[in-house]
């Protein structure tokens, strides 16, 4: 099983200082967030995308790629990346750019994000968030695993012809999640492709994510991916961590009680008590997610937001500190022992290669190749050989009669002037 945080890189003050750290401290905070939770042992680092203050998270690839290059193990992934005001076409570049620099290392969450002003911000309508997320991921998908598409939709610009580059590395394109908090139809469509679903839950009741759960498993299994339990799901999660949990609950109230993301609403105790928040020792946060199979299974991916509710970065790190050594290891070994033989682990580049090379066995296919399959034309105009030679033919036809034109204006204009002159 695969544990990690994620970060939504708000910028929230310090409500017991008053303190608000600059967009420059958040953004290096959140790499040397996501390099401690390598080193702590954890699996995945994930960043959300926004594009409105107080959040500086407009740039998911720029930041992980950055990571990528301090780290070594630690998978990169996104919380969420907008299938429905991203260009699908972008996406494809990006993420397979970032998954040829990070070797693999990256997977990522598809979502309709929480900031309804961003759809018109880039010229698209709320309104059409569902279709959107499934046209755009329709072709996101195409992009990925065909080398040539044709396509025409609704609510791009029709492709003709058109090859993403680079491909997939090693022919394998990133594993995607489709995540969703309360749309069915984006558990549908994660079942569909038999995609994951990563149901971020931080705010919900553990009913409400296993009546999700449930539906997308037994979708995955219609579609003939698998059983139901072979379904790959994911979960969010948030925890405050002392090794008393009366210094827990006294050291995280302020926070709670004052930071927006909570809404100034339910107390400390009745929001844990019905939401995956924990507040508490470390022994507390273990038999809470340990909990979490009895309600949605065996999943594959548990994901913790530390760095919230305008936490001093200080406390973030040694929050990711106790996950790593304290926490994530009963887990995993309680977790990984529970689980069936024939439940997957949770995805990565190197079991996907795997599954499509034991596949292409099977069919008697040959082994896959990465040798550069398509024209390299002249390498600046795109051009073919061919292609070339005509568009050269062309030009110097064109040239011809530009200057015969020219020659033939500039004597009809001396012929006029000798004219004049004769007058």
């Amino acid at each position: 099983m695969q544990f990690g945080i994620f970060s939504i890189a708000d910028i929230t003050p310090d409500p017991t200082t008053g303190r608000i750290p600059t967009e420059h401290e958040r953004l290096r905070g959140i790499v040397e967030m996501a390099k401690l939770a390598e080193q702590v042992g954890l699996d995945v680092f994930a960043l959300g995308e926004h594009h409105n203050p107080p959040f500086v998270t407009s740039s998911p690839t720029t930041t992980l790629g950055y990571i990528a290059g301090q780290t070594t193990d630690l998978l990169l992934s996104t919380a969420t990346t907008l299938i429905t005001t991203n260009d699908p076409v972008k996406i494809a570049e990006d993420y397979a750019m970032l998954q040829h620099m990070s070797g693999g290392r990256v997977d990522l969450v598809m979502g309709r994000g929480n900031t309804g002003p961003v759809y018109p911000w880039f010229g698209q309508d709320i309104r059409e968030g569902i279709n959107l997320a499934i046209e755009n991921y329709h072709l996101l998908h195409r992009l990925w695993t065909e080398d040539v598409v044709d396509w025409e939709g609704k609510f791009r610009t029709p492709l003709q012809q058109f090859t993403s580059t680079p491909r997939p590395l090693d022919g394998v394109a990133p594993f995607v999640w489709h995540g969703s908090i309360r749309s069915p139809q984006i558990a549908e469509q994660a079942a569909f492709y038999g995609d994951g679903f990563l149901h971020n839950n931080i705010f919900w009741p553990i009913r409400h994510t296993k009546q999700m759960v449930e539906f997308y498993r037994q979708r995955f299994e219609h579609y003939g991916h698998g059983s139901a339990d072979q379904a790959i799901v994911g979960l969010g999660g948030q925890f405050f961590a002392r090794p008393n949990s009366q210094d827990a609950v006294r050291e995280f109230r302020p926070y709670f009680d004052n930071a927006p993301v909570y809404g100034h609403g339910p107390s400390l105790e009745d929001f844990t008590r019905d939401t995956p928040l924990t507040v508490g020792s470390p022994d507390q946060v273990i038999e809470r997610y340990l909990s979490m199979r009895d309600h949605v299974g065996d999943y594959q991916r548990q994901l913790f937001l530390v760095d919230h509710a305008g936490l001093p970065h200080k406390t973030a790190l040694e929050q990711i500190e106790i996950l790593g050594t304290q926490i994530v290891p009963v887990l995993r070994r309680e977790l990984d022992a529970k689980r069936p033989a024939h439940v997957p682990d949770g995805p990565t580049h190197a079991s996907l290669v795997a599954a499509r090379d034991a596949a292409r066995a099977a069919e008697g296919a040959p082994p896959y190749s990465d040798a550069y399959r398509f024209g390299t034309g002249d390498n600046w105009t795109g051009l073919t050989a061919e292609g070339g030679e005509q568009a050269l033919r062309e030009a110097q036809l064109k040239d011809r009669l530009e200057r015969a034109r020219l020659a033939e204006s500039a004597a009809g204009r001396e012929s006029a002037e000798k004219g004049t002159e004769d007058e």
